[in-house]
């Protein structure tokens, strides 16, 4: 018997192509083989969708859900219930990935980068869902 093996983390938002894209364009990554945009301009009605590493690893997917609730974290009336980390090689990377993120629509929830230890930013993505960045 195998141990069963994670195929991807999946997450939860009102806007399902456009966290994807958010994403898409943070990690550049791509989407799975027919997950693409439309291109002949019929709508955009997926529910589902994935984002692969060059390799066609899966990495992360997204369900189309009504409503969700966002995280308040640091404050517990809503917990953060997950987040997904990412790490860098230096503060330098650091500085520029949060820039990144925030122009694709990251709000900052916490900024440690000026810790001598573990230098991160805790952003949260246009969904609310809070993510990590930090120097390893």
């Amino acid at each position: 018997m195998d141990y069963p093996r994670l195929l991807q983390t999946a997450i939860d938002t009102t806007d399902c192509r456009g966290l994807a894209e958010f994403y898409r364009e943070l990690l550049g990554v791509e989407y799975r083989k027919g997950d693409e945009p439309p291109t002949d301009g019929s709508p955009d009605d997926k529910e589902w969708l994935v984002l692969v590493a060059g390799n066609g690893r899966r990495l992360l997917a997204f369900q189309q859900v009504e409503r969700l609730e966002p995280t308040t974290w640091p404050e517990h009336d809503v917990p953060m219930q997950m987040h997904v980390d990412m790490t860098v090689a230096d503060v330098e990377e650091l500085q520029w990935n949060k820039a990144r993120a925030e122009l694709l629509g990251a709000k900052l929830l916490l900024d440690r980068s000026d810790d001598e230890d573990e230098p991160l930013f805790v952003l949260a993505d246009p969904s609310g869902h809070p993510f990590c960045i930090f120097v390893r």
